[in-house]
């Protein structure tokens, strides 16, 4: 897949847990990073949640308000994270995200 150009925004979120195992915000922002420059895809912006749980949208500000950024009319074309369960862990809110997304 050419993703030569293409327009991402990195997603890094820790929850306290993560954090004690190892998956630092710092260490995802540089595997997400590099995975961008490898593709070579454009980083728009960086939206980080640190401390938040991902079972809700709510208590997540960054990605509220990247959700927003992109309801306005930022234009991206992937939203790169380390794995799902960084974008959410509640299926509802996935889908409801990943709708108003890509509408």
């Amino acid at each position: 897949m050419n993703r030569y150009g293409k327009r991402c925004v990195l997603y890094p979120r820790v929850s306290t847990e993560m954090q004690v195992d190892g998956y630092s915000l710092e260490g995802q922002k540089n595997m997400l990073t590099r995975f961008a420059d490898r593709e070579e895809m454009i980083v728009v912006d960086t939206y980080e949640d640190a401390g938040k749980s991902g079972k809700s949208i709510e208590g997540r500000p960054a990605f509220q308000k990247m959700l927003r950024d992109i309801e306005d009319g930022l234009d991206i074309d992937y939203i790169l994270v380390y794995k799902l369960s960084r974008f959410g862990r509640n299926a509802a809110d996935i889908l409801n995200s990943l709708e108003l997304v890509q509408s």
